[in-house]
């Protein structure tokens, strides 16, 4: 029947044959068997099930985030221009067919056209027709700074530099948001542009399929006629005339040092010119006025003081004069309430008659140092005064004579004038003549003119939450992927045999009945059954079967060490068998309040001398389990287990009883359990599935297998095949025991 129990358990990993095992659990004819491979589909699926909640939380937030962004994002829309390019054919006479079609000249021109379509020229044009130059909006409604915005002239004019940069700039970002598609199969093309705002969207959309066609015109232009190259001939020697006028002119004007500069008139042209030196004139002239004002300003500050005796608006206004005014008001009035009551000779009406004579003498200096001031501001006027005059002097003379030698120039002038106005004139005719040859041979026309969208065409919702569905699900999956790779927790009962090289006892699944003993009484329940199994799998864990002496020890507390000890009593018990449970965990003692003893005298007592032994059982309510408890915490517990007093108490046991289990302390930070198992056959080591770490465990079992201790084989308790992954803490030392006692299940 066990062996039945056994095999449907699915953890039979012992065989009648085996010997006993050696120090590091395994028999000499004992092996690990090896774990199967699991299919690389299930193993995912295993994967994504255990991690489910990970991938579900970045399918979440990236689905959220994806909303957000989408609802934030500023609606884009999309104005469709489409225009027909007609392939035109060199033909020698008005008979069609004469040159019959290539296709290889075909997609030549369309690639060509195509080309056109996308160039900066054009792009360029567009942004100039549509003035966005100066449009500030369409730079921000695209988030650009535009170019040379600290370099604004004072009347909001951009210079030439900073014009040029801007055309540039908004030509690049009209070929950014320009899409040029043609419709397969037809000599059609769409021209998208996509814009924030959708008028500027449509409009300039038109505006690229009116400057291609107006671009495309102008290539034509063949200025081959008798008038053009006329014009062409008269505009070459007008320009020669013209230029040796103005070589003429200036070659005077620097003979004569005669500088002059464009006045510009209202419209903004250049309509007559002006000299530096009358500049220079009417600026001194202006400066000397205001100079001779500041004089007799200054003058007349100087008359006020004089008349008002020291009262000046200066002095007046002065902080320091007035402070000490009211400063000698006050002590006048001081001086004279004292005087009201006393004789001048009265010391302190002396001191501050001084007092009043100090702050006269301070009112004196303040008042002759505004006045000093005054002089001074007087004196600078006049020697400014004086120097703008004799400046203004030369200067008139200076352009007496300027005048005098500006009647040649001024004939000079003229006839640049009359050159440039001819010049100006006769290319103007050259460019109406220009632009009136070719037209009527235009091959482009507009199909369909773009309207103003009324739905923005991005951002589009559906799509964007189904690529942050997928995205989301490759994040999650990679990160499920990740923690699978880095979680060390022992979450799966094959583990125990690949990962720790330990053979696997038995499995026992998370109980969650309050109390122990309950669960353990009823004999149906999955813990019963997997104790059984333990007990099963541990009769052939030894040459002789059953082991007679063993411990049962883990890693840290809380892994259900003190459970399986109590379990395995239990079981053993109910096979007719007479076992004695020793609580060897004198620092934090629990099987007594398992059964509600008393810890006043146990193994502690022993071990420090008293040889009562007969008095150290205590029977239990299970028939054939008796119970040892820890006794009182000693001072050092490991110093206790050095000597010889556990293995005579094991040895004194075994007369009286078949089996003697220890609920040994947990092995890491503590030296009490490789000293407990130097006094048995072996130990049983409590592995909590889903918690600690594997690392953690070997760290753990290194330590007893350094010790040459018996390790009969794992009991991975508190499994639970619906938990995907929990961590706990491992902390345990020398504190271990300062906690009340308490149960470590």
């Amino acid at each position: 029947m066990e062996l039945k129990n056994r095999a449907a358990a699915g953890d039979f990993t012992g065989r009648p044959d085996q010997l006993a095992p050696d120090a590091s659990g395994i028999g000499p004819n004992q092996t690990i068997e090896p774990v199967a491979r699991t299919p690389w589909l299930t193993q995912y699926l295993r994967i994504a099930l255990r991690w489910k909640w990970v991938i579900a939380s970045a399918i979440a937030i990236a689905l959220v985030s994806s909303l957000i962004i989408t609802l934030l994002m500023t609606p884009q829309y999309t104005a469709v221009s489409t225009i027909e390019i007609a392939r035109e054919q060199d033909k020698i006479v008005k008979v069609e067919g004469v040159e019959q079609d290539s296709n290889s000249a075909n997609l030549e021109f369309y690639q060509t056209q195509y080309g056109l379509l996308q160039a900066s020229s054009l792009a360029q044009r567009v942004a100039i027709a549509l003035r966005l130059v100066d449009n500030e909006q369409f730079f921000d409604q695209f988030g650009v700074v535009p170019e040379g915005a600290n370099t604004v002239a004072s009347n909001g004019v951009l210079g030439p530099k900073g014009r040029d940069k801007r055309i540039l700039q908004a030509g690049e970002i009209l070929l950014d948001n320009i899409d040029v598609s043609p419709v397969r199969g037809s000599s059609l093309v769409e021209i998208r542009f996509t814009s924030p705002d959708r008028k500027m969207a449509a409009q300039v959309a038109n505006m690229w399929s009116k400057n291609f066609i107006e671009s495309n015109l102008e290539r034509r232009f063949e200025a081959t006629s008798y008038a053009r190259k006329f014009l062409e001939d008269r505009l070459a020697s007008l320009q020669g005339r013209l230029e040796e006028s103005e070589r003429l002119l200036v070659g005077y004007a620097a003979s004569q040092r005669i500088i002059s500069v464009p006045v510009t008139g209202s419209s903004g042209t250049s309509s007559t010119e002006r000299t530096i030196l009358a500049d220079d004139l009417s600026a001194l002239n202006t400066e000397l006025s205001i100079a001779t004002a500041d004089r007799i300003r200054a003058q007349s500050r100087i008359n006020r003081a004089t008349r008002s005796g020291g009262n000046s608006a200066e002095a007046l206004g002065n902080s320091a004069i007035t402070g000490l005014r009211q400063k000698r008001a006050e002590v006048a009035a001081e001086y004279a309430k004292l005087m009201s009551q006393f004789e001048a000779e009265y010391p302190p009406a002396k001191a501050v008659e001084s007092q009043l004579r100090e702050l006269d003498r301070s009112l004196l200096r303040e008042e002759r140092r505004v006045g000093e001031t005054l002089q001074a501001s007087y004196a600078q006027s006049v020697d400014r005064e004086q120097a703008l005059q004799s400046r203004v002097d030369a200067l008139k003379n200076s352009f007496i004579d300027q005048r005098r030698r500006s009647i040649q120039y001024n004939i000079y002038q003229r006839e640049v004038d009359t050159n440039r106005q001819l010049y100006e004139g006769l290319l103007q005719r050259y460019k109406e003549i220009g632009v009136a040859g070719g037209v009527g041979t235009n091959n482009v026309s507009v199909v369909d003119a773009a309207a103003v969208p009324e739905k923005p065409s991005s951002p589009r919702l559906a799509l964007n939450l189904l690529l942050a569905l997928l995205a989301g699900s490759i994040i999650g999956t990679a990160c499920a992927l990740g923690l699978e790779q880095i979680d060390e927790a022992i979450s799966d009962p094959a583990q125990v045999a690949s990962a720790l090289n330990l053979p696997l006892l038995g499995t026992v699944p998370k109980t969650y009945d309050d109390d122990l003993r309950d669960a353990l009484a009823d004999r149906k329940s999955p813990m019963v059954e997997a104790y059984i199994s333990v007990q099963t799998n541990l009769e052939f864990s030894t040459n002789h079967g059953m082991p007679r002496s063993f411990m049962v020890t883990s890693t840290r507390p809380a892994e259900g060490k003190s459970t399986t000890a109590y379990a395995l009593a239990h079981s053993l018990a109910r096979s007719k068998r007479k076992v004695v449970l020793i609580d060897g965990d004198m620092r934090s003692p629990s099987v007594h309040g398992l059964f509600g003893l008393k810890n006043a005298y146990g193994l502690s007592n022993y071990l420090a001398g008293n040889d009562e032994v007969a008095t150290l059982p205590t029977p239990s309510t299970v028939a054939g389990l008796d119970i040892i408890v820890a006794g009182q915490t000693p001072p050092n517990a490991a110093e206790l287990l050095t000597g010889d007093r556990l293995s005579i108490l094991i040895q004194h046991l075994l007369k009286i009883y078949d089996h003697v289990v220890i609920d040994s302390p947990p092995v890491m930070g503590l030296a009490d359990a490789p000293l407990i198992a130097s006094k048995v056959e072996g130990a049983i080591y409590a592995i909590e599935s889903h918690g600690i770490r594997s690392s953690l465990v070997k760290t753990a079992l290194g330590r007893l297998r350094s010790a040459n201790v018996r390790i009969f084989g794992a009991v991975l308790t508190k499994f639970d095949s619906k938990r995907a992954h929990y961590g706990y803490g491992y902390e345990y030392g020398y504190g271990y025991g300062g906690r009340d006692a308490a149960d470590d299940t």
